[in-house]
């Protein structure tokens, strides 16, 4: 059974840090590239950043260019969103996602104010 369990999130100021991570199992964690995606309040759910199966090459959205960072550690079945400098816009809850697979975990909720 697939599970991705988020968690990492909570209220922090604008300019400040929080790292999520993604705990994965149920599949063969290491053999898929990963991504993040987070969904703010009222908008569709938007795409932040991917990092590939060997964690070789990531890529991400140009709105968190800069200021997010994705890693992994494929011993640990688990993916990392380093997140620096938050902004109020920032604030959303934040899932993982194998890519290719359908499955969704419950997310981890981000707010930045002051």
């Amino acid at each position: 059974q697939v599970q991705l369990v988020e968690s990492g999130g909570g209220l922090v100021q604008p300019g400040g840090s929080l790292r999520l991570s993604c705990a994965a199992s149920g599949f063969s964690f290491s053999t898929y590239d990963m991504s993040w995606y987070r969904q703010a309040p009222e908008k569709e759910r938007e795409w932040v950043a991917l990092i590939t199966s060997s964690g070789g090459s990531t890529n991400y959205a140009d709105s968190v260019k800069g200021r997010f960072t994705i890693s992994r550690d494929n011993g640990k079945n688990t993916v990392y969103l380093q997140i620096n400098s938050l902004e109020p816009e920032d604030t959303a809850v934040y899932y993982c996602k194998a890519r290719g697979t359908r499955y969704w975990g419950q997310g981890t909720q981000v707010i930045v104010s002051s």
